[in-house]
């Protein structure tokens, strides 16, 4: 039987990405979408850290997503780390977090690391785990990040065109990066207008998340 992904949303703009990088990397995967936008909605409204009430509600969103059969967990939205962590220890299969992969493609190409975001409230989250991943790997590497004001905004009201140029008109300050990662999944719209302004790499979460939720199903399957 094919597994069964559960996919947990806290947007509805990072849906489309993560279906169309398991249909390119990984058709056979049976994925289930799991929405709840006022996560980010209240998110928001919370700049500094994660509540304990934030991470208590994101973890029962976590277990409903188990209890419906789920292989593997993969999150799409990079804002609610400490809750991830508390879900990865509350459930008995793999937990994805939705940058992890990216980081581990990042590092590979070098020290300076560039990252273009659009949502606040996940650049704190994105950066403790960006230190946190490096301090594992044994690597030294460093982290800048660029808040793209109004993009989110934008792509929220549909208008996926300015939230692409918005991005691109920022990627060239991150220039001189050995890469450049798109913070979100709902970012990774973004990647060919920004390739076309850079000569770095330039990395997006959603191929690189289905490549690792795989390999950690398959891991998890021969064991």
């Amino acid at each position: 039987m094919a597994p069964r992904i559960v996919l947990l949303h806290a947007t509805p703009v990072a849906m489309a990405p993560i279906q169309a990088a398991f249909a390119e990397r990984w058709s056979e995967a049976e994925t289930v979408n799991l929405l709840d936008d006022g996560l980010s909605l209240d998110r928001a409204k919370e700049p500094g850290a994660i509540s304990e009430g934030m991470i208590d509600r994101f973890v029962r969103f976590g277990r409903y997503g188990y209890d419906m059969g789920a292989d593997g967990i993969l999150i799409t939205c990079s804002a609610f780390g400490p809750a991830i962590d508390r879900l990865i220890e509350t459930v008995p299969v793999p937990v994805l977090k939705p940058n992890e992969a990216m980081f581990r493609a990042a590092i590979a190409q070098g020290t300076r690391i560039g990252m273009l975001a659009t949502f606040g409230p996940s650049i704190g989250t994105m950066t403790d785990e960006f230190e946190e991943f490096v301090g594992q790997s044994g690597r030294s590497a460093t982290l800048r990040t660029i808040l793209v004001d109004d993009a989110m905004t934008r792509l929220r009201a549909g208008d996926a065109e300015t939230h692409n140029r918005l991005i691109a008109e920022r990627a060239p300050e991150l220039s001189e990066c050995d890469a450049i990662m798109l913070a979100h999944f709902s970012t990774s719209r973004a990647s060919e207008a920004v390739r076309a302004v850079v000569d770095v790499p330039v990395l997006t979460a959603p191929h690189a998340a289905v490549d690792r939720m795989r390999a950690m199903i398959e891991t998890t399957e021969r064991a």
